[in-house]
């Protein structure tokens, strides 16, 4: 067989490298190196699923031996990050590989991607892929107007016990159908399995983006006593509300995603146990939903051939500075899981450090299906990480957020993280801002900025932000979105997010 050194030789004068580029070398390289055969793809997102929600991740909690297998028998990224901690911006840079300010899906409100930018799936399909999603995607048109091989979704949020889906086949949807009585990740998963048992003769890549612990959270009824009697431990940065936020912006005190509150009405905790408990059990339920997928995948003898993509479309506070919910900057509301399991690629128990972000999500999948990615795209394969390469990455990034006025309260922002430091930049006036030292305050406590002794790191990190920006073509000017300022006063909803007419 030729070496991989020699194919890529091969490829280079026959097709140029100049034309091709780097990035297609390889990954035809690859393709060629291993007979043409495509690895099955799982893409596993959650909603709201934290960094440390598994048992793979350090939670003594709860127990998740099916996402655990992701990160045993794959690598795990300990930094992994989203630019955007927002469900539908968040959804749609994975799908993309753009920054919310390229594609103009900025916020739950305006949440279209034009035609121009393809998702990932639509290259996947055009490489020769089978493509199937189920679940949740909170964009605009529900992803319908791509012809999936296979579709079931639905739009906006769902009903736990009586969701409202659309099926479709080859691009094809049927109305909308009401499923009442089945838990809705159950009936996602069902469907997920059936048509995994259908007979094929592509590859497939399925994207299974589950809905629960989703607020207002509703459990699976085998797990309602679930958790009764653990103590769920206080977060050193609970009480913070209690002195009004010292030293922090008003930005921060005047956000409306505070446990025990009622501005968001039916979406807010009453209690930081009922917040804390009701979100594992949503967990555990993805856990065995999941479970049920590698079960098929066994049975047919496929496992090994699949890579799987494990993330989350953002974190979730529970109880960390008084908050649920997510939008802010802070730790637990951006860091998120991310693992990738590939036999024959990438080594069992892999670890990684470089700061990863669900930018980087499309490309990955392009990379594991041997396409060269899209020239656009602003993320970065985690593939070669994965592999144990030593290669450069990033030592920086940008992180932005627009939904306000509206549920939550969270005025925008934008901010820059390191490997040590976070600034964060209200922008709308009055303008404020924060600075961490995330390692000698990992909690996010103290905010520097302003004080004696920061001046140059402030300074340093402002021009970074701005160098960001422009790196990142980002001329995305911020508009409100409409609705009033706490619209869940009186009986709203997110779910029941709506623009208010002009």
């Amino acid at each position: 067989m030729e070496s991989r050194r020699d194919v890529l030789k091969y490829l280079a004068g026959a097709v140029g490298a100049t034309a091709c580029g780097l990035d297609g070398l390889e990954a035809l390289a690859r393709e060629a190196g291993s007979g043409g055969a495509k690895p099955n793809i799982l893409c596993v997102v959650g909603e709201g699923l934290r960094w440390d929600e598994l048992s793979a991740t350090g939670n003594k909690l709860i127990k998740t031996p099916n996402l655990d297998r992701i990160s045993r028998e794959g690598c795990t990224f300990r930094n992994g990050f989203v630019v955007n901690a927002l469900c539908l911006p968040s959804r749609a840079t994975m799908l993309t590989g753009m920054y919310s300010h390229t594609t103009g899906a900025v916020s739950n409100v305006e949440g279209k991607i034009p035609a121009r930018f393809p998702l990932v799936s639509d290259l996947l399909q055009q490489a020769g892929y089978e493509t199937a999603f189920l679940g949740k995607s909170h964009i605009v048109g529900a992803l319908m107007e791509h012809p999936w091989d296979y579709y079931f979704g639905f739009v906006g949020q769902a009903d736990y016990y009586f969701p409202r889906i659309t099926e479709g086949v080859k691009g094809k949807y049927e109305k909308a159908k009401l499923y009442p009585g089945e838990y809705v990740d159950t009936l996602l998963t069902r469907k997920a399995v059936e048509w995994l048992q259908q007979k094929r003769d592509k590859p497939f890549c399925m994207f299974l983006w589950f809905y629960a612990p989703h607020a207002p959270f509703f459990r699976p009824k085998d797990l309602v006593n679930d958790l009764n009697g653990v103590p769920i431990p206080k977060p050193k940065s609970f009480d913070e509300n209690v002195e009004n936020y010292k030293g922090k912006p008003r930005a921060v005190a005047d956000a409306d995603n505070k446990v025990g509150y009622s501005e968001v009405y039916s979406d807010d905790p009453r209690s930081l146990e009922e917040l804390v408990k009701n979100h594992y059990v949503g967990v555990e339920d993805n856990d065995r939903n999941v479970g049920a997928v590698w079960q098929e995948l066994e049975r047919q003898g496929i496992a090994k051939d699949t890579a799987v993509l494990l993330s989350s479309d953002h974190g979730f506070f529970l109880g960390e500075h008084h908050f649920y919910d997510k939008r802010l900057m802070y730790e637990p509301s951006i860091r998120v899981p991310m693992m990738v399991r590939y036999p024959g690629r990438v080594k069992a128990g892999t670890t990684r450090d470089e700061m990863v972000l669900n930018l980087d999500m499309a490309p990955t999948l392009l990379d594991i299906a041997g396409v060269a990615p899209d020239t656009e795209m602003q993320g970065k394969s985690m593939m070669p990480l994965a592999e144990g390469k030593k290669v450069g990455w990033r030592k920086d990034w940008l992180y932005e957020y627009y939904e306000y006025p509206g549920f939550e309260n969270v005025r925008p922002c934008r901010g820059v993280r390191t490997d040590r430091y976070k600034l964060i930049h209200f922008f709308v006036e009055p303008q404020e801002f924060e600075l961490y030292d995330l390692k000698a305050d990992p909690d996010e406590m103290n905010n520097l900025y302003g004080k004696a002794g920061y001046e140059e790191i402030t300074a340093r990190l402002k021009e970074r932000l701005e160098a960001l920006r422009r790196e990142t073509k980002d001329t995305y000017e911020y508009k409100p979105t409409g609705l009033p300022l706490h619209p869940g006063v009186g009986g709203g909803a997110e779910s029941n997010l709506v623009r208010q007419p002009k």
